[in-house]
């Protein structure tokens, strides 16, 4: 029970750190730099269902692979929410496009980033635990 409160724990502190960057950067206007059309507002609303779906996605760090390398683990790791993130969520979901093309060309790699920062955020924050 321990080791699934600590991974939900951490994915949404993972996921708190991944949303205060997608709002920064919308904010101050690096993703409208690179014509990505990404600036949430950061409001509960907003927040809120990332917070609790990074918590769940947290569960994958029950996984026993890599266990002694935060940021390898991490990165792999984040490519299971990033898929659905270009796959399901913004084609099916939120209409945005194949890869959520519909906002931007360089969406993907933003995406790839953001779930980064959240899988190496989750990672370091239950390393941190032990």
């Amino acid at each position: 029970m321990r080791k699934l409160l600590i991974c939900y724990a951490a994915g949404c502190l993972g996921a708190l750190a991944n949303s205060l960057v997608v709002w920064a950067f919308g904010k101050y206007g690096i993703t409208a730099f690179f014509h990505v059309h990404m600036a949430p507002g950061l409001s509960p609303d907003w927040l809120y269902p990332r917070v609790v779906w990074g918590g769940i996605w947290g569960f994958l760090f029950l996984l026993p692979l890599l266990e002694s390398k935060p940021f390898t683990k991490g990165t792999l790791l984040s490519v299971f929410p990033t898929l659905v993130q270009l796959l399901v969520v913004f084609p099916l979901e939120a209409k945005k496009g194949y890869l959520g093309l519909d906002l931007g060309a360089l969406t993907p790699l933003f995406v790839v980033f953001y779930n980064w920062v959240w899988g190496v955020g989750t990672s370091l924050t239950i390393r941190g635990s032990k």
